[in-house]
This record gives structure tokens, C-alpha cells and sequence, in this order.
């Protein structure tokens, strides 16, 4: 950018809307969205006709069933009121990362260290 070109106002609507923290019923929304995809994916497994010995085909299952259950857990954390909290650090996850994960237990540096 030269000198002489006009800056741009930042704009610190969207800003300022991403640092609060996601409200149970946007949670749900992201959760509802998150299960529904992997419920999806799981039966597109199973029109496949794969056998179950196809081990490629196990294991995507077992993953998809695992995020399933952290979908379950997120659920659970929002009823009891610990959603959005990282069970590592004990501070809020970044809205962002809610957004992306909206089942994750953990900010971006406890999931790292994990």
C-alpha cells in the first residue's frame, strides 16, 4: 500500500462479535450441523458394500464414531455449562476454534501438548 492510498476504517463490528464467546443455542446449531454431517458420512459407508475386513474402511467408521461421541460430550458440556471452556488451561477457546471444532474439548495450545 503507497502512502498516498485512502486506509480503510478497520471494522470492529465483526471483531468484536467473534471475541465473545458462542451462545448455547449457536453451539447447538454448530453440534446439530457437526452430527448430522457424520451421520451422513457414516451411511455413505455403509452403501458402500464394503466388507468389514476392508481396514480403510473400519477405521474411517471408528473415527467418524469417535467424533460422534465428542459430539455427545460437547452436548453434555454445554448443559452443565462448561462448554467453550478448555479442560487443559481452564480459559475460554477461541470463538474461531469453536467455529471450525464446534466439539472440541481443548484450545489450540493444550490440543498441541495433548
Amino acid at each position: 500500500m503507497s502512502l498516498d492510498t485512502p486506509r480503510v476504517p478497520h471494522d470492529t463490528s465483526r471483531t468484536a462479535s467473534r471475541s465473545a464467546r458462542l451462545s448455547p443455542d449457536e453451539a447447538r446449531r454448530r453440534l446439530d450441523h457437526a452430527r448430522a454431517t457424520r451421520l451422513t458420512q457414516l451411511e455413505a459407508l455403509d452403501e458402500t458394500g464394503q466388507t468389514a475386513d476392508d481396514h480403510l474402511m473400519s477405521a474411517q467408521r471408528t473415527a467418524i464414531q469417535g467424533v460422534l461421541a465428542e459430539i455427545d460430550a460437547a452436548f453434555a458440556r454445554i448443559e452443565d455449562g462448561s462448554y467453550g471452556i478448555c479442560l487443559g488451561c481452564a480459559q475460554p477457546v477461541p470463538p474461531e476454534r469453536l467455529e471450525i471444532l464446534p466439539y472440541t474439548r481443548h484450545c489450540v495450545a493444550c490440543r498441541a501438548t495433548a
